[in-house]
């Protein structure tokens, strides 16, 4: 399986990446290492020094260089890659002395990464996460790392049926089997629309989002992505047959990001996001919900996406010929965009190289 490269990953939060410290990193099945400089700015590069192949996460950051040093043999790199001294010898630096460096944005609170050819890594295509910008919101963090693939992360956000099942205690109701659902393309985004009507929320979800028990509501779930692995859920809901500017309770911005670690294995990232004209309540609120969605995605989602992994194991998914359900309309159409733009990046690479 091919990974699309000239795109934009999550790396990493921000905040995971202290001043002083290295952050290593496995992703698309290479090794990355982070760092900042003295300046505060961000910097990834390959972790293997290219002398005898040891990480460079193993040696030392020399920060007010802006340089990691490799704790075998000294060599020191900057956060261009270059090697920029030899403690060896007369100090001449080979020519061959130098490590992949990465082109990482930090934006969104989202550190995002560009594993492709630098020369096409453009900010401006970074997707538009602006409900992570501290500035106007508070933004409560998760992590986890499941072991399965990231396009099966992928495919358990878009199609939010589950919910019914996975979650019925908690996000879930009968109501939810009966949902109109839409498909919707935006130029770059795919948008996967679920709108449930007349529902009784289960108590739990109520108490969670600020809805009375019992109250029957209109409820949306909407999920918007970018490629290759970036999800964006909208949700809330209204007291039934009422227009969505009467919502009851909170509504909810959940961004959903996703990098492969392996084939087999995932970085998950999410957040719940309130803007800061709330107050200490919105601040209160994001960091709560956002806490329970990951134990509720660690307990139920992931156990789940683990053993869908193993019985696929390394079958390619469209040859186990899978039943298709309504529900899997935008997953389908997601897999088949992502399909066309990795192979269309595999006939690029193979033009160059017989040219």
């Amino acid at each position: 399986m091919e990974y699309l490269l000239n795109t934009w990953y999550m790396a990493g939060w921000g905040s995971e990446l202290e001043k002083g410290v290295m952050l290593a990193r496995k992703l698309l099945d290479q090794p990355v290492v982070m760092f900042r400089d003295a300046a505060n700015v961000a910097h990834a590069l390959h972790d293997r020094c290219p002398h005898r192949f040891a990480p460079l996460s193993c040696g030392r950051l020399l920060a007010e260089k802006g340089a990691v040093q490799c704790g075998y043999h000294g060599l020191e790199f900057d956060g261009a890659g270059q090697c920029v001294l030899n403690p060896h010898g007369d100090g001449k630096i080979p020519a061959a002395a130098k490590v992949r460096s990465y082109p990482l944005v930090e934006r969104y609170s989202v550190l995002w990464i560009w594993m492709g050819d630098p020369g096409r890594a453009d900010p401006a295509s970074i997707p538009d996460f602006s409900c992570m910008d501290p500035e106007n919101w508070y933004v409560g963090k998760a992590y986890l790392r499941p072991r399965a693939n990231y396009r099966l992360e992928v495919d358990n956000i878009l199609d939010l049926s589950h919910i019914e099942f996975l979650h019925p205690d908690s996000l879930g109701s009968q109501s939810v089997r009966h949902a109109q659902t839409e498909v919707r393309q935006e130029g770059d985004y795919v948008w996967s629309m679920r709108f449930i009507e007349n529902e009784v929320l289960p108590d739990s979800a109520c108490d969670q989002f600020g809805v009375p028990r019992g109250l029957r509501v209109d409820r949306w779930l909407d999920v918007r992505w970018s490629a290759p692995s970036n999800l964006l859920l909208l949700g809330g809901g209204t007291p039934t047959g009422r227009p969505r500017i009467q919502a009851v309770g909170l509504n909810f911005t959940n961004p959903h990001l996703f990098t492969p670690e392996t084939q087999s294995t995932s970085h998950y990232w999410f957040s719940m996001c309130q803007p800061k004209a709330g107050g200490a309540q919105a601040r209160e609120i994001a960091e709560r919900v956002v806490e329970t969605f990951a134990s509720t995605f660690d307990r139920e989602d992931t156990p789940m996406l683990e053993r869908q992994q193993e019985s696929i194991g390394d079958d390619e998914f469209w040859s186990l010929k899978p039943v298709l359900l309504v529900g899997d309309a935008a997953g389908v159409r997601v897999r088949r965009l992502l399909d066309n733009l990795i192979q269309s990046e595999l006939t690029h690479r193979q033009l160059q190289v017989t040219n």
